[in-house]
C-alpha cells in the first residue's frame, strides 16, 4: 500500500508522541524516520502545532468510528465497555506507549493552546460516549451498581488513563488489569 507523505508523517508523529510525548520528538525525527528533508515537512504542517492539531484531530475521529463499532457490534453495555478496556490496554503496547490523549497530557506545560483545546474536545466525546454506555448497562442490567451515569463516565475516563499512565510507568501491562479489576468485577 502506498501511503501519502501528509499520512507518514502524520503516522510517524503518532507513534513518535506516544511513545516519548509531544516534547519527545522533532521535524529531524520525523524526516528521518519518512525519508523527506525537514523543510519539506513545513510544507504539510508548518508548525508543530499544526501537527499536533492534526494528529489529535485523527485520533478523535479514529476513536468516535471505533465506538460507533462498538455499539454497532457489542450488543450490551458491558460487552461495549470491555471493548473500550480492551481498546487502551492494547494501545500500551506491552507497556512501551500510550495512547495520544494521554501522551500529549504528560506534556501539557509544552502544548499549544489549540492542541489542548483538541484534547478537550476529545474527553468530552468519550466521556458522552461513557455515560450512554453506563446509562444503557444501568438500564440492561449489565453493569452493576450504576447510580449517575454521567459520574460513571466522568470517573471510568480517568481510570482508563491513569492505569495507562500506571503501566507505562512500569512498562507492565499488568497494572493496568489491575487498576480496572474493580471496574471489570461490575461488567455482567
Amino acid at each position: 500500500m502506498v501511503t501519502d507523505t501528509k499520512t507518514a508523517l502524520l503516522d510517524s508523529a503518532e507513534r513518535a508522541a506516544r511513545t516519548r510525548g509531544f516534547d519527545g520528538f522533532s521535524y529531524a525525527d520525523l524526516a528521518q524516520d519518512v525519508g523527506i528533508r525537514k523543510a519539506s515537512i513545513h510544507h504539510h504542517f508548518p508548525t508543530k502545532a499544526a501537527l499536533s492539531v492534526a494528529l489529535m484531530q485523527r485520533y478523535s475521529e479514529d476513536l468516535e468510528r471505533a465506538c460507533a463499532q462498538i455499539d454497532e457490534t457489542v450488543p450490551t453495555a458491558a460487552g461495549r465497555l470491555r471493548a473500550l478496556i480492551d481498546r487502551y490496554r492494547a494501545a500500551l503496547n506491552g507497556g512501551k506507549s500510550l495512547c495520544l490523549c494521554v501522551s500529549f497530557s504528560t506534556s501539557r506545560e509544552s502544548l499549544p493552546p489549540e492542541v489542548i483545546d483538541q484534547i478537550r474536545r476529545f474527553r468530552l466525546m468519550m466521556i458522552n460516549w461513557l455515560e450512554t454506555v453506563f446509562e444503557t448497562g444501568r438500564m440492561d442490567g449489565t453493569i452493576g451498581d450504576v447510580v449517575t451515569s454521567a459520574a460513571e463516565a466522568s470517573a471510568a475516563l480517568p481510570l482508563l488513563e491513569g492505569a495507562q499512565l500506571t503501566a507505562r510507568a512500569e512498562e507492565d501491562p499488568a497494572l493496568f488489569d489491575t487498576a480496572l479489576q474493580l471496574l471489570r468485577a461490575r461488567l455482567r
